[in-house]
């Protein structure tokens, strides 16, 4: 039985390494104005397929910007926004197949989207109506849906990395032809959950996909005041992860080094990091304020390399988009995303009894009698609960 380490030939001599000098470059395949890196290889992209990608990036800024402004207005507590990483997201997910498992995050709109989340049900979601998948149980834009194969999203950061590597191991252990796509942001990487999450996948060989946003901040906690190291790609080469970095403001570069990673997850059956470089446009959330933290300056230098305005530009010099189908599809996304959040936001809650159910087989002693008292609680003070 094999129980020493793999290590190399010994030195005879103190030889530590640094590793501050390994420096992973990043790969870029479109320029701003849309044109080509030269020397740079494209991806086999159709048409109809580049067209639904861009779509749906743009559909989700649309998403966006309307969700935030509904919370200003008071109409919804709390909102998370995807912009300026939406071709990181499109860019991956476009990549996977209907059959590979989704752990995300909570910047994922777009892929959602991609699979066919519909309006109704994202507002459903934000607003916690009857018709809400989750039943209300969750905060907004923690979503999930299990006929689109994307597992819920929980509040505490990282907790689906090691639930991916585990799930990611399941499948292979049951021979199938997937593997589980997993998103987080490089704050994220600093919890304890990325390491034994990305530990046990390079152990047990799972075949996932780790894809971290690298966004440039946590909050409010910029990546150099987050960690020394160049990135966090090489943290999986120290784990024995195959690992690449890519512009994530660049929908062809991020699109390619999936569509790669896929390929080694599911034929290769071992698990692959893709850090996507990009920038996180808004604020971390409706209740942050980025202004206390970084300049307008810098805010602006990133708005010019708007990923959504990069694949635009390609697709026009392909003469596969233009200006005027790309104002009348805002204007019906507007229409459309502000329509569904009147009709959400006027449906009733879920029934009080949802609370217990769906979690047991058969509803425990204990929750039942909690919930008798919540109700006669709620009988006794009727006034206090009649909205």
């Amino acid at each position: 039985m094999k129980i020493a380490p793999n290590v190399s030939p010994a030195k005879r001599a103190p030889d530590f390494q640094d590793g501050s000098s390994i420096k992973i470059p990043s790969l870029q395949i479109l320029n701003q104005d849309g044109s080509i890196v030269a020397g740079a290889t494209v991806p086999d992209l159709s048409r109809d397929q580049a067209q639904k990608i861009y779509s749906d990036m743009l559909y989700t800024r649309m998403l966006d910007e309307r969700m935030q402004g509904a919370q200003r207005q008071g109409r919804l507590s709390f909102y998370l926004t995807c912009t300026g990483e939406e071709a990181a997201v499109a860019g991956t997910i476009a990549a996977f197949q209907p059959q590979d498992m989704v752990m995300a995050q909570y910047r994922e709109q777009v892929a959602l989207r991609y699979r066919g989340f519909t309006t109704a049900q994202f507002m459903n979601q934000l607003f916690s109506n009857g018709q809400d998948l989750g039943k209300g149980r969750q905060m907004p834009v923690h979503y999930g849906c299990r006929e689109l194969n994307m597992m819920t999203i929980s509040s505490p950061l990282a907790t689906q990395i090691p639930q991916a590597a585990g799930y990611a191991y399941g499948q292979k252990l049951k021979g199938k032809d997937a593997c589980t796509l997993c998103y987080f942001g490089e704050g994220a990487a600093s919890e304890g959950d990325f390491h034994a999450g990305l530990n046990m996948a390079a152990v047990h060989k799972s075949p996932v996909v780790f894809v971290v946003r690298n966004n440039g901040y946590a909050i409010s906690t910029p990546c150099c005041e987050q960690f020394a190291s160049d990135g966090i790609a090489p943290r999986g080469l120290g784990y024995g992860i195959k690992a690449i970095r890519v512009d994530g403001n660049d929908i062809l570069a991020v699109y390619a080094a999936s569509l790669e990673a896929r390929r080694i997850a599911t034929q290769e059956q071992r698990p692959v990091l893709v850090e996507t470089m990009s920038y996180r446009l808004g604020a971390h959330s409706t209740s942050d304020d980025p202004s206390g933290y970084r300049s307008k300056e810098e805010e602006q230098e990133w708005r010019d390399k708007d990923p959504i305005q990069r694949m635009k530009n390609w697709l026009i010099t392909q003469r596969w988009w233009d200006e005027e189908s790309d104002t009348e599809l805002q204007k019906s996304y507007r229409t459309e995303i502000l329509a569904e959040l009147k009709l959400a936001e006027q449906r009733d809650k879920p029934p009080l009894r949802d609370i217990i159910t769906d979690v047991y087989k058969t509803v425990p002693s204990h929750l039942l009698e909690q919930f008798q008292e919540l109700e006669a609680h709620i009988a006794k003070y009727p006034d206090r609960y009649s909205a």
